[in-house]
């Protein structure tokens, strides 16, 4: 088979890439830009273009299949002569669902939680030494790439978001796959840019449901309001399995799972997490792993890349990095950090960086978030205004939407370094936040300055 990514370096696509050209497939690609680790991991197995840009003549009538990234235009040269040509076209979802038709799809789907759930799912899956195929959202201990795709795997496990798939299929990904087993782990606006209105949004998760394959499970967080709704009018052949919160304890800065008189250590923390653990648990039965099994395979979990991730600490302070970006993320990961440590002093710093988190309509979304925290920061990087062509707010604007009097705002990164360096963080956590990068501020440096 020969397959040309347009858009090679995005990060699932050039997983994919990857995970083709181990399977066998003649891959090529183009990309007007690529950042690292995309360009070095394509060049380790000698599928990095030559050169950045777009290349027409590389579309010719010997491909079998051209696989569109989410980041190329609808006007981009490589795509107009692939329509020419009357080449087929898939989105990165569209080729996952080709390359998986005959096996038992699992597709973990929800507003949060979908990185860390499916990552539990493999986990637990390695442990048990089952052979799977899958699709994650980042980079795992463990695994080498983010997607694997193989001829024999009997099951698939993909992480299935409500983002668009192409920019000429303008479907959810999470529509696309078909699931034999799906997971909603729970629903909270997002992607306003795409979904203006929250019943649009919700939509979307009532289509996921609705593409479950009969006879299929749905797995789902019963804590969750409005996918609870969601769910209770739901009228499809399938199997609904919903979850809570299970029974836990934390003990001197580590949580516990009780479960049938036994307890559990874990190396994660959160009642987000613990959520997140009973709709891993869930599927794993499905794909026959007992519960004593999971449990005990989760004691080695040590999470996904940037999830609560511990950039360092020492005796009576720790430095996160984390994900969260949305709303409800925020709430969740403050939630957590607190919890987990009580007695200590909470710094809790979010990057807006996002086409939703930076609109002024959405912002009131945040309002009570960072209340948990006990200095609460917010970071927009005066650039990303300029880059995503939104018009500045000022810092009470920030205030007012977070409806916090005592939060404190900065658009440049480095004033806000030089905050963080003066901090004195004794019996405290710092906890940083983004799915962006703090206008380049270097975490492990400044761990080492405050630690």
């Amino acid at each position: 088979m020969k397959v040309h990514f347009i858009a090679i370096g995005g990060s699932a696509m050039h997983n994919l890439a990857i995970a083709l050209h181990k399977k066998g497939f003649d891959v090529t690609g183009s990309d007007d830009v690529l950042f690292e680790p995309s360009a070095s991991r394509l060049n380790k197995y000698g599928i990095l273009p030559q050169q950045t840009g777009w290349y027409p003549e590389k579309i010719t009538p010997q491909l079998d299949a051209v696989i569109l990234g989410m980041h190329a235009r609808i006007d981009n040269p490589e795509l107009l002569k692939a329509q020419e040509l009357g080449i087929k076209i898939y989105s990165y979802p569209d080729y996952i669902y080709e390359q998986s038709k005959n096996k038992q799809r699992v597709v973990i789907g929800g507003s949060h939680g979908k990185t860390t759930i499916t990552s539990m799912i493999l986990h637990a899956l390695q442990e048990a030494g089952k052979d799977f195929d899958y699709l994650v959202g980042a980079q795992l201990e463990g695994f080498e790439t983010m997607v694997k795709l193989t001829h024999d795997a009997p099951v698939i496990i993909i992480e299935g978001d409500e983002y668009l798939a192409s920019p000429i299929d303008r479907r959810p990904k999470f529509h696309i796959y078909k699931a034999d087993i799906s997971v909603i782990s729970g629903i909270a606006w997002d992607h306003i840019n795409v979904f203006p209105t929250f019943d649009n949004y919700i939509d979307q998760f009532k289509i996921f449901a609705e593409t479950i394959q009969a006879g299929g499970k749905l797995i789902y967080s019963q804590t969750d309001e409005v996918l609870n709704t969601m769910v209770s009018k739901l009228n499809v052949p399938v199997e609904k399995l919903p979850y809570v919160l299970p029974e836990f304890t934390i003990d001197n800065g580590t949580t516990y799972i009780i479960a049938d008189g036994k307890s559990y250590s874990l190396q994660v923390f959160g009642q987000h997490n613990l959520l997140n653990m009973e709709a891993a648990r869930l599927v794993c039965e499905g794909l026959g792993i007992t519960k004593a099994d999971f449990y005990s395979y989760l004691t080695t979990f040590k999470g996904a890349a940037r999830r609560l991730e511990v950039v360092g600490k020492n005796d009576n302070a720790t430095v996160f990095k984390d994900f969260a970006h949305s709303p409800s993320k925020l709430t969740a990961t403050i939630q957590a950090v607190k919890a987990q440590f009580p007695l200590r002093k909470l710094i809790a710093c979010i990057e807006l960086h996002t086409f939703s988190s930076l609109n002024k309509e959405f912002l009131d979304e945040y309002a009570g978030t960072m209340n948990q925290a006990d200095e609460a920061i917010v970071f927009i990087d005066r650039k990303t205004f300029e880059q995503k062509k939104i018009t500045p707010y000022p810092a009470e604007a920030v205030k007012n939407a977070f409806a916090n009097d005592n939060l404190i705002f900065f658009n440049d990164p480095a004033q806000l370094l030089k905050y963080l360096e003066e901090l004195h963080i004794v019996n405290s956590n710092l906890l940083m936040m983004s799915s962006g990068n703090f206008g380049g501020i270097n975490l492990i440096e400044l761990k080492n300055k405050l630690l």
